[in-house]
């Protein structure tokens, strides 16, 4: 296992450390684009308040609302927004860390974006091995180009969290490797933590799939990354460094809806309880 590994700890000062969504709106030049980048980046410093003020200890940028994705490369008014709210974000709540995600696995742009902001992880998929994702085949592993896009960049602050199996995406590749094998072979890549997730958002993360991951894990974060509710709460806190909260949180648990402030504060007190 690489020995050359981001120290992340102080982002994960207590077990199940709380990661709040920001899932911005779709962006100009998406499919399903309809408000002012002006209101989307409103929205997003709103939302991050309510969570701040709710009890999240972390936040990640996500833009979710860009359906349907592109694989690996985005538009560059797609980058140029992203790293607009961040900048927003950052200001308005600078006392939380924040992370990054372009989707779909557009894992450079999010790099950059993370760079220029002084935000503190993003989160990468397609790092290590391949898989069929809805948005079609992705058969390059993204590992080598991305961390020597990071040296380049002089991002070595920056760390990356890696999906060991892409949501919404068949891994029948891989499916002669089990999930403890898959994360050594992530971590040995160059990953600085990885995720674990359901099949799909808002799926519940198996207990078994975390354990088994943790196993090739050894000293580096586990992050749940989907189906984090109350409830799951109790299993989840003692097995994962941090918890990646994002359909719960919204009204009616919906992903596309607005962050509901009681939600939010329910999830945290589910937290705090479970690390007793």
């Amino acid at each position: 296992m690489s020995t050359t590994r981001i120290d992340t700890s102080a982002l994960f000062p207590e077990r199940g450390t709380l990661i709040g969504m920001l899932h911005l709106g779709a962006l100009p030049g998406t499919p399903f684009h309809h408000k002012s980048l002006d209101e989307i980046v409103q929205t997003a410093v709103h939302e991050a308040r309510l969570l701040r003020d709710a009890g999240f200890e972390c936040l990640m940028l996500e833009n979710m609302g860009d359906r349907p994705y592109l694989a690996r490369e985005v538009e560059p008014q797609v980058t140029s927004a992203m790293t607009r709210a961040a900048l927003a974000v950052r200001a308005e709540v600078p006392e939380l860390p924040l992370g990054l995600q372009i989707l779909a696995g557009a894992n450079h742009a999010a790099l950059a974006v993370a760079h220029s902001t002084g935000a503190a992880f993003i989160r990468a998929e397609g790092f290590a091995f391949a898989s069929v994702a809805d948005e079609g085949l992705l058969e390059s592993a993204d590992a080598g180009p991305l961390l020597r896009y990071r040296r380049s960049l002089g991002a070595e602050g920056v760390a990356v969290f890696a999906d060991v199996q892409k949501k919404h995406s068949s891994h029948a590749l891989t499916a002669d490797l089990d999930l403890a094998e898959l994360t050594r072979g992530t971590l040995f890549c160059g990953a600085d933590g990885v995720v674990i997730t359901g099949v799909t958002t808002a799926a519940p993360t198996a207990l078994d799939d975390l354990r088994c991951a943790a196993a090739g894990a050894g000293p580096a974060p586990v992050l749940v990354g989907s189906g984090v509710t109350p409830e799951a709460a109790a299993d989840l806190v003692p097995l994962a460094a941090g918890l990646i909260v994002g359909s719960y949180i919204k009204r009616r648990g919906a992903w596309d809806q607005p962050v509901d402030s009681e939600r939010a504060a329910e999830i945290c007190r589910a937290v705090r309880a479970a690390r007793g």
